[in-house]
């Protein structure tokens, strides 16, 4: 009987796990892929290791791009869909936006954030997250010198993920070996 419940126990994490993995690689392979301008913010923490805070140029939406107008600011942690299109420089960058679900046209991607609270102020802007402002690297690679662009995939959930960070435009891991001695 214990036998029988330790598989069944066992199965069962490897079910979720196994699952977990299957929804992520297919939000990358199904996925639209876009390019955002980022800036680094701050590469190190004690207890998780190196990673990069990256600060996204759509996570800062002006009011004038919300539809329907807002009305004051928003409560933080309110779900927001913003609708991003391609400029000429090759980056995504905000259309529209709202608190309501609404549909991208031909040539656009919806992604899905939550608003964030605001240290400072006298800002006419929202500032979004969309869980993708954390990326985890190697250990004693993060402090990169260069423009840091990324390479998401946006699948039709509008729940974006990390496809790849690129470090003046080569992939990060690969820029930063090429840079240590």
């Amino acid at each position: 009987m214990k036998l029988k419940l330790f598989m069944l126990v066992l199965v069962l994490q490897s079910a979720w796990v196994l699952g977990t993995v299957a929804v992520e690689e297919h939000s990358l392979a199904s996925g639209k892929l876009i390019l955002l301008e980022t800036h680094r913010v701050d590469p190190r923490d004690l207890l998780r290791g190196d990673y990069l805070i990256l600060n996204y140029q759509v996570g800062e939406i002006p009011h004038g791009l919300f539809s329907p107008p807002m009305a004051g600011e928003l409560a933080p942690g309110a779900r927001v869909y913003v609708i991003l299109a391609p400029a000429t420089n090759g980056f995504f960058g905000v259309v529209r936006a709202s608190t309501n679900v609404i549909t991208p046209s031909a040539g656009e991607v919806l992604m899905q954030g939550k608003s964030d609270a605001q240290w400072w102020t006298g800002t006419n802007a929202v500032h979004v997250e969309y869980g993708i402002e954390k990326y985890f690297i190697a250990e004693g690679t993060g402090n990169p010198v260069g423009k840091l662009t990324v390479q998401a995939a946006v699948p039709a959930s509008g729940h974006p993920r990390i496809k790849d960070v690129l470090l003046d435009g080569r992939p990060y891991a690969k820029a930063m070996r090429e840079k240590s001695p």
